[in-house]
């Protein structure tokens, strides 16, 4: 048992390493090629890149073996239960859980929070920096459980995804003609932002499962799209959120 443990975790880090190998060349070529210098602390940097292999090696097998079945399976179930409220209400509660605790969405949130009170923007002190990441975590995370509810009813519907996404950007650049200057940028980066480690393999299962089961819906059609949609609300929400906070330019 234990030697055929470590044959599986050999081969899972092989896998890895295949992946991680162009990111290590990449810093080698320029460190030494471009810089010439050698790597400050090489014993901390090689212990920091194996336990990223390690953990990249792990993660990607618990995508595989817990996250993506579980999704397929629940968006199965809620589709042979023929209900579409709950489907609708998964589907939100699905974008909006793995959105608002995302730690690279709470990161951009804090830094935006004391960019705009170093520009005068926020005039509360640390109260209202926090009130201002927080209800841009909040807007975003919004904006991502309704986009997915929409996604997972394009499914059901069958509606074309292109309608949606073109629709989506011309809204984003109806709504970035009104927002503030200050809010525009970060609007654009929040999109990016929630296509978190845990948001896209259960958005994607839950697409995937949901085109699977309901009949005349390929999956390979209509299974996709949702991440591309989650991407694309959150900047209008965060530049609507933008034109709450500060108003109309």
């Amino acid at each position: 048992m234990l030697i055929k443990l470590i044959v599986w975790l050999l081969a899972r880090l092989k896998e890895a390493a295949r992946d991680f190998l162009p990111v290590v060349v990449v810093i080698a070529v320029f460190q030494y090629a471009v810089i010439r210098q050698p790597l400050p602390n090489l014993d901390e940097i090689l212990l920091g890149g194996i336990l990223v292999l390690i953990g990249l090696a792990l993660f990607v097998e618990g995508l595989k073996i817990g996250l993506f079945p579980i999704g397929e399976a629940m968006a199965y179930n809620f589709a042979r239960r023929n209900s579409l409220f709950w489907l609708l209400a998964f589907a939100f509660g699905l974008g909006f859980s793995t959105t608002v605790a995302e730690p690279a969405l709470i990161a951009v949130a804090d830094e935006a929070a004391k960019v705009a009170s170093a520009a005068g923007l926020l005039t509360s002190g640390d109260q209202g920096m926090e009130e201002y990441a927080y209800g841009m975590r909040i807007a975003v995370a919004l904006s991502v459980g309704f986009a997915i509810a929409i996604g997972a009813l394009r499914i059901i519907k069958g509606w074309p995804v292109q309608y949606l996404i073109i629709g989506g950007y011309i809204a984003v650049m109806i709504v970035t003609m009104m927002a503030p200057k200050e809010i525009i940028g970060i609007a654009y980066d929040s999109g990016g932002i929630t296509t978190s480690t845990i948001t896209v393999p259960l958005v994607t299962a839950l697409g995937i499962g949901l085109a699977t089961s309901i009949r005349g819906r390929n999956p390979m059609i209509d299974g996709f799209g949702l991440i591309a949609f989650a991407s694309l609300t959150p900047m209008i929400f965060v530049m609507a959120y933008g034109v709450m906070v500060f108003g109309i330019k």
